[in-house]
């Protein structure tokens, strides 16, 4: 469909702007291509199913998340549920992660997965009330109706702390940036460690397209969705979603990688407490 299509392009994107800002906007292309000549490694006693379960179900959880996501008018799949499928379909990314580095047998990949599960879990509540909060003042978790219920103000505007939230909690699903360290040096790679070939070629995109998928939520939950002068809505969209793509990828090479205990530090003591307190504002503004 035209909006997985769109999320191939927007993760193509910011493929090429991470090898931009590290001066190298050539780099994925070079690696994509080794990637598909280089074989595929396999460690003793590894299970390849669910390794290779692992990789390919990362691309194909932000594919159907991305079905959704409305560009102006335009959506695939119009559902009154979309924050939730959305959110259901981000959590896929658990399993996809844990099980590339559960079934390759090896130490470093299965501690990187087990790292992404504890930064999920600390993640994933406030980006959880990030959503609500948005669903919460538009009265429905549709994300059209959300992005039409903003033609006075954005979300963005009188919801800071639940967008700022939102983006952050949107790295570490990702574990990208300051969030990396699932596929961190410190374990030899991690999660991904075991990783050749096509299959970690694939477990790339899968990141990349989380990434991009994140960012196009972004828009109609805090941005107004299409909303803007002289453009159509679904350009707006498209031009809102490629800026805070650009700021999410930019964060890599600009924000140092948190030692875990910091990561989870801040989720549980600032995050979520922050993030409850602005759903409570939000609610006594609706009530």
């Amino acid at each position: 469909m035209a909006e997985v299509a769109v999320l191939g392009v927007l993760a193509a994107m910011a493929a090429v702007l991470s090898g931009a800002f590290a001066g190298r906007p050539a780099a994925p292309f070079r690696e994509a291509v080794r990637l598909l000549t280089v074989q595929r490694r396999v460690t003793a006693a590894s299970d390849r199913m669910l390794t290779r379960i692992g990789a390919i179900s990362l691309p194909v959880a932000a594919a159907l998340a991305a079905l959704v996501v409305p560009f102006g008018d335009r959506v695939a799949v119009g559902t009154s549920v979309g924050v939730v499928w959305f959110n259901a379909m981000e959590v896929v990314a658990w399993a996809s992660v844990w099980l590339a580095g559960w079934g390759a047998n090896s130490a470093y990949a299965l501690v990187g997965g087990y790292r992404f599960i504890a930064q999920g879990l600390a993640y994933e509540l406030p980006h959880m009330f990030a959503l609500i909060t948005a669903a919460l003042g538009a009265h429905s978790l549709d994300l059209r109706v959300i992005a039409d219920a903003q033609g006075g103000l954005w979300f963005a505007v009188w919801m800071p702390v639940a967008f700022a939230a939102y983006l952050v909690s949107a790295l570490a699903m990702a574990f990208w940036g300051p969030f990396e360290h699932p596929v961190g040096g410190d374990v030899a790679g991690g999660a991904m460690s075991e990783l050749s070939g096509p299959d970690r070629l694939v477990f790339l995109a899968g990141r990349y397209g989380l990434l991009a998928v994140a960012a196009a939520v972004s828009v109609p939950l805090f941005l107004g969705g299409g909303a803007g002068p002289l453009l159509p809505g679904w350009l707006w969209s498209l031009v809102k979603t490629c800026a805070v793509l650009a700021l999410l990828v930019w964060t890599r090479g600009r924000v140092p990688v948190l030692r875990m205990d910091r990561a989870m530090t801040a989720a549980w003591t600032v995050l979520i407490p922050a993030t409850v307190l602005q759903m409570l504002v939000v609610g006594i503004v609706v009530v």
